[in-house]
């Protein structure tokens, strides 16, 4: 267990938050999230569990004790005649799990390359794009009880997942800490373009049928040409949700606004493009303070350089107003703020 004090926490958020942890440890195996449990200090404080950064907005400094996971580890678990079962560490970034997957040639993760932070983050927010949601691969997880540092296995049915949702962001949140999941990959792979960038895409190309390779390479092209790099400005993605409704509420908003974008779901409800209402809500490029709405993107705050948290939040808070104003939706941002 790697313990230490005075931590800034502005290289460990993505959007490049200043803050301060007063303690810091970073756990990269069960045993560490142990040692925190059976601690006669850090076993009673409160704590934060941090993994990439990329769904967080900080605030503030950090008085709770933060627990950084750097779980390390990818391997094939087993393989069925169905499927390959995977399992990675909660520290491996996302898309290295993808890619990685994808250099074994094991399809199915394609659809969500490029997603910002880390595998044990993946699922607390049911991570997803194109299509693609982390429940439609998931087979089950570890987590460390953060009272009895026991672990436990998590399969789908407790894990509760929704849309950008699950069990770790209500009754578990902050009661257990992640270390491994497990993600099953089905043999019998067919190639998923529902969504309309790649649709374009193969119609720009041709090509009808693109393997997995492919998809990953669309995939990074579009998210490349919407999203900032964190790397160079900083972000979390896709700040707000997409909001659902029913096929009333949204048959009322395109009487009002014809050309909104959105999509069927299966339940017979309508997702509608959060970006859309902020763009048409004059958002994009806008800026409050050193927090601005990207250019190319109105669906992504960015940190002009400078920025500090209040200062996000403030521009957050304006960006809801304005679409509850307009369509009477109420935009439900996805990262926490801290």
């Amino acid at each position: 267990m790697q313990f230490e004090t005075a931590v800034s926490l502005k290289p460990y958020n993505s959007f490049g938050l200043p803050a301060q942890a007063g303690r810091l440890v970073r756990i990269r195996s069960e045993a560490d999230v142990r040692a925190v449990v059976d601690h006669p200090d850090m076993g009673r404080a409160p704590r934060f569990i941090l993994g990439g950064g990329s769904n967080v907005i900080l605030t503030r400094d950090m008085p709770e004790l933060v627990l950084k996971v750097e779980v390390p580890g990818l391997r094939l678990l087993r393989e069925t005649a169905d499927d390959w079962i995977i399992e990675a560490g909660a520290g491996v970034p996302w898309h290295t799990l993808v890619a990685w997957t994808l250099d074994q040639g094991w399809p199915g993760l394609e659809n969500m390359a490029l997603i910002p932070g880390t595998v044990g983050a993946a699922p607390v927010q049911n991570i997803g794009a194109y299509g693609l949601e982390l429940k439609d691969r998931f087979e089950s997880l570890d987590a460390v009880d953060l009272v009895t540092g026991r672990t436990v296995t998590l399969r789908h049915e407790i894990c509760a997942f929704g849309y950008r949702d699950s069990v770790f962001k209500r009754e578990l949140a902050g009661k257990s800490l992640i270390t491994r999941v497990r993600l099953r990959l089905p043999k019998a792979w067919q190639p998923m373009l529902g969504y309309l960038d790649l649709s374009r895409k193969a119609e720009e190309t041709g090509i009808a049928a693109p393997d997995a390779r492919t998809i990953f390479q669309w995939v990074c092209d579009i998210r490349r040409a919407k999203l900032p790099d964190p790397a160079q400005i900083g972000n979390v993605g896709s700040f707000f949700k997409n909001p659902v409704v029913s096929a009333e509420q949204c048959r009322d908003i395109i009487a009002r606004d014809p050309h909104i974008v959105h999509y069927p779901m299966d339940d017979g409800s309508f997702k509608l493009a959060a970006g859309w209402m902020i763009d048409a809500c004059g958002w994009k490029g806008k800026s409050i303070g050193h927090a601005g709405v990207y250019e190319k993107q109105a669906l992504v705050l960015v940190n002009r350089g400078g920025a500090v948290g209040s200062e996000v939040q403030t521009l957050a808070r304006a960006i809801q107003e304005s679409v509850y104003g307009r369509f009477g939706i109420r935009l439900e941002p996805e990262p926490v703020m801290v």
